[in-house]
């Protein structure tokens, strides 16, 4: 389906925010807080590799001078787009980077067709700022979602797949999650294995360096029997509660990152829409108070922060 015919199908959708989660009605008004960390990538050198958190599943990686940007989302709320409005739950807190403060992507990684990851609104405003310049990875039979926009490059990865460029060669990996972007979509969490929206995880790597992103997933054994070794695991953490089909706990988060010999933990998903029952600053606090009893670092412990390495 083009994305004409998406968006005529998705005017349906807006009794009751059927394509929403529930647990997103509450929190329309919420207003987003400022955050304590700004970064800065305007100082990243090309010969480092430097990851930062902008909220949510959003990171910003330097990897030796090529910047991939993931699931970017940078504005107020999530969801579904009608008459220029967007209908679908705000921010608890404000991105890092505010969407004219990114710098160029090279490349956008796309995990799954998620509204809260795959935002038209921010990725239509970065196509129309960079026409014909930024790439993009996603998921198997997802690009349909997206493909009206003016990318440079545009392609699907299948688990197990692989695909180089920009001199970073990119590993898709299965995760335990779902795929469909509007209920009544083919997915392959519904069995709908050659023909259904998937779901991604990716394992990066450049220079000898590799960083896992583990897109959304809930606990599995999936990582370890992929056999990836990575240095670093950017995983999600939150809305866990009620959602553990899902959505993993920062305990299995660290443990999955841990069967990786991840030795740096970055998270995402939290504390930026609250998607779940459990307090939103819980997951930041749980990883924190858990890491210890892994053979890992904690790399960021909040949103703005950065980590760097510079071997």
């Amino acid at each position: 389906m083009n994305r004409r015919k998406f968006l005529k199908q998705s005017l349906f959708a807006t009794g009751g925010l059927l394509l929403i989660p529930p647990f997103f009605s509450k929190q329309l008004e919420l207003k987003a807080a400022p955050n304590r960390l700004k970064p800065t990538p305007n100082d990243w050198r090309d010969d480092e590799l430097n990851i930062t958190w902008i909220g949510h599943s959003t990171v910003l990686i330097n990897f030796y001078g090529k910047i991939i940007l993931t699931d970017p989302v940078l504005f107020d709320r999530v969801g579904i787009q009608i008459l220029g409005m967007t209908y679908g739950p705000s921010r608890a807190s404000a991105p890092a980077l505010y969407i004219d403060e990114i710098p160029k992507p090279d490349l956008i990684l796309l995990s799954h067709a998620h509204m809260d990851h795959m935002d038209m609104k921010t990725l239509s405003t970065l196509t129309n700022k960079y026409p014909n310049q930024i790439d993009c990875i996603t998921a198997f039979n997802t690009s349909d979602v997206i493909e009206e926009l003016e990318w440079k490059s545009i392609h699907e990865m299948d688990w197990k797949d692989e695909f180089q460029i920009h001199g970073i060669n990119f590993n898709a990996i299965e995760v335990q999650h779902f795929g469909w972007r509007l209920p009544w979509e083919r997915d392959r969490s519904k069995g709908y294995f050659s023909n259904g929206r998937s779901f991604n995880a990716y394992v990066l790597e450049k220079n000898g360096k590799k960083i896992l992103f583990g897109g959304d997933t809930a606990m599995t054994d999936k990582f370890k029997n992929s056999g990836v070794q990575v240095d670093i695991a950017i995983m999600p953490i939150g809305a866990y509660n009620p959602w553990r089909k899902n959505h993993c706990n920062p305990e299995e988060a660290l443990q999955m990152a841990s069967e990786v010999n991840a030795k740096i933990f970055i998270p995402i998903h939290a504390n930026t829409f609250k998607q779940g029952l459990e307090p939103i600053d819980e997951p930041l606090r749980w990883m924190i108070d858990s890491h210890s009893n892994y053979n890992l670092a904690i790399g960021i412990e909040e949103i703005g922060g950065t980590f760097t390495s510079k071997t």
